[in-house]
């Protein structure tokens, strides 16, 4: 809890006990259990609360999907480097199929020619007022 260990918060509640003194330590003491009850009661309320209006349990929310660390760019990069491309696809699979059709489509059939128009010298461009 808050990176202190055992002898650490030992020693905290030994010189918190000092400071406080032994006649206003119940009174301390008593406060902090109210504030230790509260904060609980308001996260039990918001837990809740939540529920209701998104509809979800928190426990049942897969929080590695929302880690921000997963979206590290150097780590996707070198992931994207070093994955092997060169996946051996089947003969008779999707791909293979289509890369087969087009290939002998584009063998068989003629391409009609480009036409490609240009504007004569001095002519304007065509020019939509409706289109901006």
């Amino acid at each position: 809890m808050f990176g202190i260990n055992g002898p650490e918060f030992i020693l905290l509640l030994l010189i918190g006990i000092l400071v406080i003194g032994p006649q206003r330590l119940p009174e301390y003491t008593q406060k902090l259990a109210n504030l230790v009850r509260e904060v609980r009661r308001m996260a039990s309320g918001a837990r809740e609360q939540l529920k209701e209006e998104v509809g979800i349990d928190i426990d049942d929310v897969d929080w590695k999907k929302y880690d921000p660390r997963q979206y590290d760019p150097r780590r996707i990069i070198k992931e994207a480097l070093l994955e092997d491309d060169t996946k051996p696809v089947s003969a008779g699979g999707p791909a293979a199929v289509a890369a087969a059709a087009s290939a002998a489509a584009s063998h068989t059939e003629e391409r009609p020619a480009r036409i490609i128009e240009s504007l004569g010298v001095g002519e304007r461009a065509p020019f939509d007022s409706e289109a901006t």
